[in-house]
């Protein structure tokens, strides 16, 4: 018995079912009393371990871990839909192995109590950290005490630890070559209030990109929003308003749903996405191809980089991996959709 039978035997995901073991939101109560009963009528977990030590019988399994309600990962991270691509990609990476993947949520201002407990999780045979959010410190910090761990969605040069990452930087880069083919010259960006590695990076690709043709953003073009919100914001609304002609024609966003709010803010403001504005966003989620007009955006390979991460972990955990540390960049591709036009 294995946790893809319990999901088959439930009709839930894979990941429904890790939640419910775990006690983690995102699912229904009446749900995660199915999956708990089928888990104790089958026998794969003792009753008396149910929600103590989560030990599954014959079953080798890694660990995800995140630090939520801090910037852009908030507490049911597993629902946003970037986080719910990579996630399903790490499960299925996992199950390949022979493993099985569990599920911990840390709150922002608990991870040095938590970091312990981590580290003497005899169950797991390895922690996937997502460092989406996390500063140099805090990554430092989970390393001193994890032995075998693989650090996802950041990276930190100086730091001896495992990390895979999209290329923000390219990333960045090719979204400024794009609207600069465009014939586009007088180009915004719109940057996240919660700053982390990923966004610092793409802006440094970005400005590369600028540099190269001779130009810069305008002070007056810098737009500063929520980076979770897919609703208009008032900030953008009341900035491009006070811009009055001296508007850009495009503008660069550090992440999908900020693209996604600003191609909503436009219709509110009655500016027309992409004849009278261009819009770039960065991730390629799901809703990319929902939103109206569909939105041009940088396309993040995230099956690939749970490939890499979960690999590299499983050798680790396996004493085949290599006893340097790795720090693996997965380049990004532009995908162009409706959202961005030529001048």
């Amino acid at each position: 018995m294995k946790i893809e039978d319990i999901a088959k035997l439930a009709n839930v995901s894979k990941s429904a079912v890790s939640l419910a073991l775990n006690g983690k939101p995102g699912v229904s109560s009446e749900t995660r009393d199915r999956i708990l009963k089928i888990v104790q009528d089958t026998g794969y977990i003792q009753r008396s371990q149910l929600h103590a030590q989560q030990v599954f019988r014959g079953n080798k399994f890694l660990r995800l871990a995140a630090l939520t309600n801090s910037g852009i990962v908030l507490d049911e991270y597993e629902k946003q839909p970037f986080f719910t691509e990579l996630i399903r990609h790490i499960e299925d990476q996992c199950s390949s192995y022979g493993y099985s993947l569990l599920f911990s949520s840390i709150q922002g201002d608990q991870l040095a109590g938590e970091i312990g407990r981590l580290a003497a999780d005899y169950e797991a045979s390895g922690l996937i950290l997502l460092g989406t959010n996390l500063t140099r410190e805090q990554v430092s910090l989970v390393s001193g005490h994890v032995r075998n761990l693989v650090v996802l969605d950041t990276c930190y040069e100086s730091l001896a630890a495992d990390f895979v990452v999209m290329n923000n930087f390219m990333g960045g880069y090719q979204a400024a070559s794009h609207l600069i083919g465009l014939g586009h010259r007088d180009i915004g960006y719109v940057q996240s209030k919660s700053r982390m590695y990923n966004f610092d990076a793409r802006r440094r690709g970005f400005d590369a990109a600028l540099e190269e043709h001779g130009l810069s953003v305008r002070k007056e073009h810098l737009f500063t929003l929520a980076p979770t919100v897919v609703s208009s914001q008032e900030e953008f609304v009341q900035g491009w308003t006070r811009l009055g002609d001296s508007r850009p024609t495009a503008l660069f966003c550090e992440c999908d749903y900020m693209a996604i709010s600003v191609i909503k803010s436009a219709h509110e403001l009655g500016v027309r996405v992409p004849d009278e504005l261009s819009v770039v966003g960065f991730d390629d989620i799901a809703e990319a191809e929902v939103i109206t007009p569909e939105l041009t955006t940088i396309h993040v390979e995230k099956e690939k980089i749970a490939a890499l991460a979960v690999e590299r972990l499983v050798r680790l955990a396996e004493n085949e991996g290599s006893p340097l540390h790795l720090k693996t960049l997965v380049d990004t591709t532009l995908v162009e959709r409706k959202s961005t036009r030529a001048l």
